[in-house]
């Protein structure tokens, strides 16, 4: 695959998830529309990935932090707090025995402004493809 076609892969899916997070966000179900929003901006750092390594494939990780430090991209420590806070969306709503509690907590009030900042970031990574 050359690599616009690459990066056009991992740009396509995220807006694709992302319209699904908005969706799930919409109906109240805030936990998925979360764990959904870490995948946008996972597979936003690797279309990134991509355009600065190469057109190499990405590491399989879920890790954003660790993907984004991968890239050329110059994150504030705000935005790498940001995207540490969200890896925990991956593992909260993948595991059982994170599952239920994070459920209990995923108002809302609790998950808006997560939301809004993933919608952000999202806009923001993206503004760095060429």
């Amino acid at each position: 695959m050359k690599i616009k076609e690459h990066i056009q892969y991992w740009v396509e899916s995220a807006e694709h998830d992302l319209d699904s997070a908005e969706s799930l966000f919409a109906a109240g179900k805030y936990d998925w529309s979360l764990f959904i929003g870490h995948l946008v901006l996972e597979k936003l750092l690797k279309a990134i990935y991509v355009q600065d390594n190469q057109n190499r494939l990405p590491p399989k990780t879920h890790n954003l932090v660790k993907l984004a430090e991968n890239t050329n991209v110059v994150f504030s420590t705000d935005q790498i707090f940001f995207l540490d806070e969200v890896n925990d969306f991956n593992l909260e709503v993948r595991y059982p025995e994170y599952r239920r509690e994070f459920y209990k907590k995923c108002t809302k009030d609790f998950a808006e402004p997560y939301f809004f900042q993933i919608k952000e970031m999202f806009q923001w990574i993206k503004s760095h493809l060429k």
